[in-house]
């Protein structure tokens, strides 16, 4: 387990720029996919950042968290 908790940090690492990549999008519904994939990594952060007991971390991930569910709801079709 303590591996795989290792490891995330690189699938977390790509899902983070396949989400930037997502909201630079023009269309509406990319960018809400976007914000969706950045929560997702904010998710594998706050795992891997509480396994390494990064606490500014999992502080700057729960912000995170914050902005992207509001991005979700100002970028609605």
């Amino acid at each position: 387990m303590e591996g795989f908790i290792d490891f995330l940090q690189w699938p977390a690492m790509l899902v983070t720029l396949f989400a930037a990549w997502l909201i630079g999008s023009k269309r509406a519904e990319r960018r809400v996919f976007g914000f969706s994939m950045f929560i997702l990594s904010n998710v594998l952060w706050i795992v891997w950042g509480w396994h390494d007991q990064a606490w500014a971390l999992l502080a700057l991930q729960a912000a995170l968290m914050v902005t992207n569910i509001r991005g979700i709801f100002k970028n609605g079709p």
